[in-house]
């Protein structure tokens, strides 16, 4: 879901120069806009409902439009653009990945989860299990992968509006990150659960509409023959047919053919473990509501992924490679300056007004996806350690509400600090570390937890931790961290392990260590547990 942002730099600045009060202007209507959602939102907050799942109140397109503004990142926008207009076929494998992911989502989790849980994922494993234990285990996982998530768009937004804004000095740089954790900050503890998803749904609105005005100027150019299209893509990559056939990134030799198997086992298990996404089937007050608001989610979702046929193969075919390449090496900046040629170029008042609407649409995209991140951070924390670990159960609901708002607060800070560093380094191990301990630790224990009738406490502190360390181990001696011209450290080489993805590795880990936990120790499940937990996954009998 998201190919990582890098640095961008755009080669006709005509348009990020002298229509910058443009582009000042769309950024400003859009944070003071979406502030005063948050603030309505906020006011309507009274309780722990509230804050974490929005009193359950959103009905199942609501839910669904905000699960996508959630799920489609600019990291996801503006990396699969960049990914199709470099490797054509091999780049719309990304888009394939991101979609599919969501059946797992919609068959094996979304409903249980919905009835089995009230806030957090820790829910549904401390019914049947230990509480401190598993909820200090879910509560760990979930912040780390928040984190490492949140700091891929928190460096991507710095880098973007930025370079847009003319912004050239490291203090500059430092202020933007800082400018983007504060909103961040605002947007979930004034609005909490509520506040962030209006601001997702309009993000979404966003998107999709900008995407939707992109694609059809790109097929008016071709007379909306989409092998027009493709053809002329084709023939300026500089490939021929070669650009339209597998094989261009990933059948270069065994380990890149590996590589992709990998990528793709974290991509499409990975969705279903991802805590920002997990918490909003708790949003609807039904499990009929959460399944159709998954079903919206696919609709949309795979609406705008077909659309990045037309921003990817259109950027290929209207664009110079070698330009696209130069402005950024992995083909981030696609997009935006497709928006721009199709706008009429680089010095014409309507490419830069596209320009500007669709780089506004971007940082509308990161604002949404940070806020719903650290909201499922705070909400761990608050909700797993804080209220069941620390406080043993005893902390009443505005206790709870409070020290998630200080938890969040906490964490941006964090965010902040940790963006602030990574404003200059590649982002691209911080994505593949959350999708990969997403699938690793989360997923494995959350099904264990669901369908297995044997799985116990130690299974799952086995599974989550072992999926955490593995896929954080194997990431960090990577060439995505070091080794490589494109590693986040180039000039340094500690790598060891072949793959820039662990998923291939540490995803069958998690599940081997959940099962091994579970039939080497002598601690026995208890089957009423499960009965009770199975008859309330599937039926939601007694559910919040």
């Amino acid at each position: 879901m998201s190919a990582p942002l890098t640095p961008l730099q755009f080669t006709t600045a005509a348009g990020a120069t002298e229509h910058r009060p443009l582009i000042i202007t769309l950024f400003g209507l859009f944070v003071v806009a979406t502030l005063i959602i948050t603030v309505w939102a906020g006011r309507q907050t009274k309780g722990a409902a509230d804050f974490y799942a929005g009193g359950r109140q959103f009905t199942g397109f609501q839910n669904g439009l905000a699960i996508s503004g959630d799920y489609m990142s600019a990291a996801s926008f503006l990396g699969i653009a960049g990914a199709i207009a470099l490797f054509g076929y091999d780049g719309f494998l990304y888009s394939i990945g991101f979609l599919v992911a969501w059946l797992v989502a919609l068959l094996l989790v979304a409903e249980p989860l919905r009835n089995s849980g009230r806030y957090t994922m820790g829910d549904v494993l401390a019914y049947r299990m230990r509480q401190r234990p598993v909820r200090t285990a879910a509560g760990t996982s979930t912040i780390v992968v928040s984190i490492f998530y949140l700091l891929a768009q928190m460096a991507g937004a710095g880098v973007l509006v930025s370079l847009l804004l003319g912004i050239t000095s490291d203090g500059g740089k430092i202020a933007i990150v800082a400018l983007v954790g504060l909103l961040m900050i605002l947007y979930v503890t004034i609005g909490g659960m509520k506040g962030t998803t209006w601001v997702q749904m309009v993000k979404a609105v966003l998107l999709i509409a900008g995407a939707l005005l992109i694609t059809f100027l790109v097929l008016v150019k071709f007379n909306f023959n989409v092998s027009d299209l493709l053809g002329k893509a084709a023939e300026n990559s500089g490939q021929g047919a070669k650009f339209l056939e597998p094989g261009l990134k990933y059948g270069k030799d065994p380990t890149t053919k590996l590589d992709f198997i990998s990528l793709g086992l974290a991509l499409v298990l990975g969705t279903a473990g991802l805590p920002h996404i997990l918490i909003r089937f708790y949003t609807v007050p039904t499990a009929q509501a959460a399944r159709k608001s998954v079903l919206w989610a696919i609709g949309i979702i795979g609406g705008f992924y077909l659309m990045t046929i037309a921003l990817g193969f259109g950027a290929a075919a209207l664009l110079n490679r070698d330009e696209i390449i130069k402005s950024n090496k992995a083909g981030n900046t696609a997009a935006p300056l497709l928006a721009q040629a199709v706008g009429g170029g680089a010095d014409s008042t309507g490419g830069a007004i596209l320009l500007a609407v669709i780089s506004a649409v971007a940082f509308a995209t990161i604002l949404a996806v940070v806020a719903g991140l650290t909201l499922a951070s705070s909400s761990s924390f608050a909700h797993d350690i804080y209220v069941n670990v620390i406080r043993r159960g005893q902390a009443t609901e505005k206790e709870e509400v409070r020290a998630a708002r200080w938890s969040t607060v906490v964490i941006g800070a964090v965010a902040i600090g940790l963006g602030a560093l990574a404003r200059d380094l590649n982002v691209a191990g911080l994505v593949a570390l959350a999708f990969a301990v997403a699938a690793s630790a989360n997923l494995p224990t959350i099904l264990y937890s669901l369908f297995w009738k044997r799985f116990t406490t130690h299974g799952a502190l086995w599974s989550i931790y072992g999926g955490l360390v593995s896929s954080v181990v194997l990431v960090l001696f990577s060439p995505v961290v070091s080794g490589k011209p494109t590693s986040m450290f180039k000039d340094a080489d500690f790598y060891w392990f072949p793959l820039e993805n662990p998923g291939l590795i540490s995803i069958p880990l998690g599940f081997l260590l959940g099962w091994l936990g579970t039939v080497l120790t002598k601690e026995e499940a208890d089957p009423r547990k499960f009965a009770e937990l199975e008859v309330r996954s599937l039926t939601g009998t007694g559910a919040h």
